[in-house]
């Protein structure tokens, strides 16, 4: 169905068609009472929201943490952005990457997925490991302090 990172199998890449999009790759720990329930709501929100604003994404949930990649409109994902810090359901947002390029979309199809957890601690690992800030490098433990808990209120 799909290859890697959510492009169509087969999906040919024009270079000529390239559009300028931004994208912002974070990780944060769910807080106290965010459930799968209330993450299938998190994303059908986003689902509705991202459709009007041209945002596409990928939501990863596991052991109480989020790690999500969005992509679309500069403006739209600063918006977005601010949203999410503004987000009780959720603390120790780290940012990951956000750049904007000129690129196919990653998930071109997808204006909010919900995947299951199998590598993120793999992956807050290595962002651990290469984390510069000071503040980033702690959030990174207590995030990755949580996975190994595996639940949210142990920690």
């Amino acid at each position: 169905m799909f290859d890697e990172y959510g492009i169509p199998q087969g999906a040919n890449l024009d270079e000529a068609a390239l559009s300028k999009l931004y994208h912002f790759v974070y990780c944060s720990r769910a807080a106290e009472g965010v459930d799968d329930a209330e993450v299938c709501r998190i994303v059908e929100t986003a689902q509705r929201n991202n459709l009007v604003h041209g945002i596409t994404g990928v939501l990863v949930f596991g052991s109480g943490v989020f790690f999500q990649w969005i992509e679309g409109p500069a403006a739209e994902i600063q918006k977005l952005i601010a949203t999410l810090h503004r987000d009780k359901r959720h603390h120790d947002i780290v940012s990951l990457s956000q750049s904007e390029e000129e690129r196919e979309r990653l998930y071109p199809n997808w204006d909010m997925e919900k995947v299951e957890a199998e590598d993120i601690r793999l992956v807050l690992q290595d962002a651990f490991e290469s984390a510069e800030d000071k503040n980033n490098r702690v959030a990174l433990k207590r995030i990755l302090k949580q996975l190994d808990l595996g639940a949210l209120g142990r920690v």
